[in-house]
């Protein structure tokens, strides 16, 4: 394990951990921000990873945004580039990840949650974009919640700035799990263990199996994920493994390339 300041980076068993590190609210400033990036194209380029998951040090908040005092018209600019830079490369990350939101998560917080592929949420921890209450729209929840949430909902949430409770985020859709407060690591290990069993080339092929298909009409989407599955998929390893070890009933030997 490796620490660098206010991002804290570990990779083991296949899981890349990188944990905000920034007590007691664990805000987002530019040079955290930094960090951030830095620890996400380092994830990228772990060859044994397969699952990237994005935590926080303390339990009670998972980060309350990004620095008011970075939003000033001196640093704005700046800080949009490098928040956005953040939620750039979650967008294309090549594997699975995972907001693990140990505590509520507000402003830029929220919005760094909902760019993962999934979100966990401990009990009581709140979810919410109360940047209209400071006058300005939070641009990355304004683009994801309304694909993750129906859209009466996310007017109300995003005009009024008032938060909502784990549970009913997760009844929303917008979280998968909500894990009571005390066992939430142990429930966290548990959740990514169902992907990395897995092997890594087939969750890199069907994360972007998905990608590719959303928002496309049914006969485009197909014809590319076809393409996906025909001549890069089934040319690997894995693919022919798995489908082999199944008939053969036995355990997969993965080769994850």
């Amino acid at each position: 394990m490796a620490e660098s300041g206010t991002v804290r980076y570990a990779l083991f068993d296949a899981l890349v951990t990188v944990t905000i590190d920034r007590p007691p609210h664990n805000v987002l400033d530019i040079a955290l921000m930094q960090e951030l990036n830095g620890a996400l194209d380092r994830a990228s380029r772990e060859s044994t990873a397969k699952v990237l998951m994005i935590t926080a040090a303390g339990g009670k908040v998972f980060s309350a945004g990004v620095d008011v005092m970075d939003h000033t018209p001196d640093k704005v600019v700046q800080m949009i580039e490098v928040f956005h830079g953040i939620l750039k490369r979650l967008m294309v990350f090549p594997l699975p990840t995972v907001a693990a939101v140990n505590g509520s998560a507000f402003g830029g917080g929220c919005e760094l949650a909902i760019a993962c592929d999934m979100v966990v949420a401990a009990e009581g921890a709140k979810l919410g974009q109360p940047e209209i209450k400071l006058g300005v729209f939070p641009p990355i929840a304004a683009i994801l919640m309304p694909r993750i949430l129906p859209l009466p909902r996310v007017m109300e949430m995003l005009l009024g700035g008032n938060p909502i409770g784990a549970r009913e985020a997760f009844e929303l859709g917008m979280v998968n799990r909500v894990f009571a407060r005390e066992a939430f690591e142990r429930e966290c290990r548990e959740f990514v263990a169902q992907f990395l069993s897995l092997s890594r080339v087939a969750l890199l092929y069907t994360k972007k199996a998905i990608r590719e298909a959303a928002g496309k009409p049914f006969f485009e989407a197909l014809f590319n994920v076809e393409q996906i599955y025909l001549k890069e998929l089934m040319a690997t390893h894995d693919a022919v493994e798995g489908l082999n070890s199944f008939m053969e009933k036995r355990k997969p030997v993965w080769l994850d390339r």
